[in-house]
């Protein structure tokens, strides 16, 4: 039997009325995070924390809480969840076509108090927009989206300073600034990562002092959590760190320069034991983000020693090195490699305060529509 001291400290009271598997949110650790967060840089206001990983209202009021005022989200969903939490401002970080500009502009006009905004990358979506605007008398601030390596979306940053400067002569749309997003840089070695990132922010600062020759003042938005060290260090830049409201052990093993804390766990049960070297706990595809292969998926605190087999939809099959003591019922406490598409796979997290249960916090934009 494995068990869990209470001198741990992801224990807490009552764990045993918890079915698994379960989202555990440690509420006490996520007000650290985000003491972290705002220490590592000079002003508040230059924050602009992304709402993909904790889609939660409660997660956004502590934000606002600290002083932050500023939100990045990736989805319709995110954006009124937002709303919702009286966030200021709200950068609808994606480039909205079809039906997804018309929830757009909808949700502008029934969260009137909520500043919004969203991101282009082509003339043509640029004129849609500005189109659409337009027909509803409104205006919309808009960021032009760069590719500075990533190779998602975004523009070759050799043509942004001509559609910015084309998107500033539409109606219905208002260019404000630049959104550099370098995902792609997450190396280990924070030396390399930081050379990798001044080389891509150079691409930026030269399409900034371009549009400073044609008269424009370009806010620039850049980076997310491997980069926000770097990026923080640069004035007047927003930054838009996202996961380290939870962090993950991906995050953990790449960015040890970080302070940030684990503050999103799984609970999870043995509920097999196929050989005396084999374990089945209830932890399939449809409870921990599963994108990577699988020995990074998962890292059992309390059961490092697991080396996983196989993984199916309800279940995760693991091995031990010697005859093992597990019994069926065993909890384990798991830290994901990915916690941002983890969370969406659970309508709600568990909080836990001083080591009691104290609650639940809704996963409020897990779902792609709320009300719009």
């Amino acid at each position: 039997m494995i068990s869990v001291s209470k001198n741990e400290w992801y224990f807490f009271d009552e764990m045993n009325k918890i079915d698994s598997p379960a989202l555990i949110i440690y509420v006490d650790r996520v007000k650290k995070n985000i003491k972290i967060l705002t220490s590592m840089i000079d002003d508040v206001r230059r924050l602009r924390p992304h709402a993909k990983t904790h889609k939660s209202k409660e997660v956004t009021q502590l934000l606002i809480e600290a002083g932050i005022q500023k939100f990045k989200c990736a989805t319709i969903a995110e954006a009124e969840m937002l709303a919702m939490a009286n966030a200021k401002d709200v950068l609808f970080a994606y480039q909205p076509v079809s039906p997804k500009l018309d929830r757009f502009i909808e949700l502008i006009k029934k969260y009137s108090t909520t500043k919004f905004s969203c991101l282009v990358d082509n003339i043509v979506t640029a004129n849609e927009i500005a189109e659409a605007f337009s027909l509803n008398d409104r205006s919309i601030n808009v960021y032009i989206d760069l590719n500075i390596g990533m190779n998602r979306t975004g523009i070759d940053p050799g043509k942004a300073v001509q559609l910015y400067i084309d998107s500033s002569k539409m109606n219905g749309i208002k260019v404000v600034g630049l959104n550099a997003y370098d995902g792609h840089i997450y190396d280990a070695d924070f030396e390399i990562r930081k050379k990798r990132c001044d080389e891509a922010f150079a691409l930026v600062e030269q399409i900034k002092n371009e549009l400073n020759k044609n008269g424009f003042d370009p806010i620039i938005i850049a980076g997310g959590s491997p980069t926000f060290p770097i990026h923080a260090k640069r004035k007047e830049i927003e930054c838009s760190p996202g996961t380290f409201i939870y962090w993950d052990k991906g995050y953990l093993d790449k960015c040890p320069e970080q302070n940030f804390l684990p503050a999103a766990l799984l609970l999870a049960r043995v509920v097999s034991l196929p050989n005396e070297k084999t374990i089945c706990l209830d932890l399939g595809h449809k409870s921990v983000a599963a994108e990577n292969e699988i020995s990074k998926r998962i890292y059992f605190i309390n059961a490092p020693e697991l080396k996983f087999v196989s993984q199916s939809e309800e279940h995760l099959v693991a091995e031990t090195e010697t005859s093992h003591s597990f019994k069926p019922g065993d909890i384990l406490f798991g830290i994901p490699y990915h916690i941002c598409p983890t969370v969406a796979l659970y309508d709600k997290g568990y909080t836990v305060e001083n080591g009691k249960l104290t609650g639940e916090w809704v996963t409020t934009a897990r779902n792609r529509k709320i009300s719009l």
